[in-house]
């Protein structure tokens, strides 16, 4: 580990290291944690994130940057960005399991009343003639009134009339099921 420190910055022992890192620390960490705060808005993240630029300052090889109040502004807001999306990856993830939660129990619930929904119109529409039925299912499956009129053979001036007419019967056999339930 020392080998790497003195390749790292260049110097021949372990104080002149530690030295001249926390100058550079000293010197540019308001610089950074300004860069930072712009960006995240929050100071002990600001401080969080700054420290981070540092460690990576730190493990980089200080010959190879040739600029380095830019080097560490640039690396300080790729840094609040990553960490901007860090958060925001959480609390979507966070977000959705929490809407799983609430809506798993309540999911049961609501596709056992929609099931129960389904059998009754199911019965409804059993109970109604043929005519009425093929109408009203042709209906609410998309057909027009002249597709309707040419399946059923009907002229289709009377399929308004016919479908009000069917779904008056719908309704009042739907309403007398569910009195009968209750």
């Amino acid at each position: 580990m020392m080998e790497v420190k003195a390749n790292l910055w260049d110097n021949s022992n372990d104080s002149s290291i530690e030295d001249a890192f926390q100058e550079l620390f000293q010197q540019h960490y308001s610089l950074v944690v300004r860069k930072v705060l712009v960006i995240v808005k929050e100071q002990s993240v600001a401080e969080d994130i700054a420290q981070e630029v540092f460690v990576k300052l730190y493990h980089t090889d200080r010959k190879t940057i040739n600029n380095m109040p830019g080097w560490l502004t640039k690396v300080a807001v790729n840094t609040a960005y990553n960490h901007i999306r860090t958060e925001k990856r959480h609390h979507a993830r966070k977000n959705k399991q929490q809407m799983y939660e609430t809506n798993g129990v309540e999911s049961l619930e609501d596709s056992y009343t929609q099931l129960e929904d389904i059998h009754e119109v199911h019965k409804t529409l059993m109970k109604l003639s043929e005519r009425d039925r093929d109408i009203l299912i042709m209906k609410y499956s998309g057909f027009s009134y002249e597709e309707i009129a040419k399946n059923k053979g009907i002229e289709k001036l009377s399929i308004g009339t016919l479908l009000a007419r069917a779904k008056q019967r719908f309704k009042k056999s739907y309403m007398e099921g569910r009195r009968e339930q209750r």
